[in-house]
């Protein structure tokens, strides 16, 4: 667990190793050095850009600001051309790299726009009112999460996994989701617009109540998914929906091809009753699947071969 108190400790005790005031080290982060001294004090607590700019001044790990680290400072001597302002490093040492573990965290208001190059753990978190905006969260394992409230607008997720985590009014607004796989996930009321899902898997989840207008949905996989409340638009290419349950999913200015319904029979629905189709447009081979599942075909039109 991560909080104001232990980073506080952990940046003071970091600090005083160096052998640099609060002014000093203010200094060198570009802030001032009442900021560094509510730090110290845990009356507030950086944001994520400002601990790696710290972890690399003070040569340490970025786990060395969580509870459960117990290693010291490590080499001071490598560090202190940092601490003067030389980019130079001493003959034989190389520059230490911060590794990223963010797992088991409680992070409230925190604002971690713009963040890149993580490409480890997240997981078991409690996330609200965050910001991601315009992040790289690419090939990510998330595990467990509660995220709420939370805004990834801009934000790559491509090529992630996301394992029995609760996702609700978050903002996704033009993010990448491409071979991204939810598992045992509920999505509720989140916006999903301007979204690419391409080669996107949901299975033995939920995704209730959610805004996708104008998705790119191409090789998207629902499995044993509930889908209730929703909209898609656009065009819908080599989808798959198996063993889903479906309450007031719309269909709405939207061309199907090579999209597949099959034994939808999921929480004892025995059709696609939970399906309407306004001013759609469909290839024969999806008609035939939607038409063997006696779904309503009103508001179809065929595709002209």
């Amino acid at each position: 667990m991560i909080n104001a108190k232990t980073i506080g400790n952990k940046i003071a005790e970091a600090r005083k190793k160096l052998n640099i005031s609060q002014a000093q080290l203010a200094q060198r982060l570009f802030i001032s050095p009442q900021a560094v001294g509510k730090w110290e004090r845990g009356e507030s607590m950086p944001d994520i850009i400002t601990l790696n700019a710290l972890a690399e001044i003070m040569g340490v790990d970025l786990n060395y600001f969580s509870e459960s680290f117990q290693s010291e400072v490590s080499d001071i001597a490598a560090v202190e051309p940092l601490i003067k302002g030389s980019d130079a490093l001493p003959s034989g040492k190389q520059e230490k790299k911060p590794g990223w573990n963010m797992s088991s965290g409680n992070w409230v208001d925190a604002d971690f726009s713009g963040l890149k190059n993580l490409h480890e753990k997240f997981s078991s978190s409690n996330m609200q009112h965050c910001l991601f905006i315009g992040s790289d969260l690419s090939g990510l394992l998330l595990k467990s999460n509660n995220v709420e409230n939370c805004d990834f607008s801009g934000s790559d997720i491509s090529s992630s996994r996301i394992q029995n985590s609760n996702l609700a009014n978050n903002l996704f607004r033009g993010c990448l989701l491409k071979d991204t796989e939810f598992s045992g996930s509920y999505i509720k009321g989140c916006d999903l617009s301007d979204t690419d899902f391409t080669g996107m898997v949901i299975k033995s989840g939920g995704l209730e109540k959610n805004t996708i207008a104008n998705g790119v949905w191409n090789r998207s996989s629902f499995i044993g998914t509930y889908l209730a409340d929703i909209v898609f638009d656009g065009t819908l290419e080599d989808c798959y929906f198996e063993n889903c349950g479906f309450t007031r999913v719309t269909f709405q200015n939207a061309t199907l091809t090579n999209t597949f319904f099959k034994n939808n029979t999921f929480f004892k629905s025995k059709s696609l009753k939970g399906i309407r189709f306004i001013d759609c447009k469909m290839d024969n081979l999806t008609y035939a699947f939607l038409k063997n599942a006696k779904a309503d075909l009103t508001g179809i039109t065929l595709l002209t071969p």
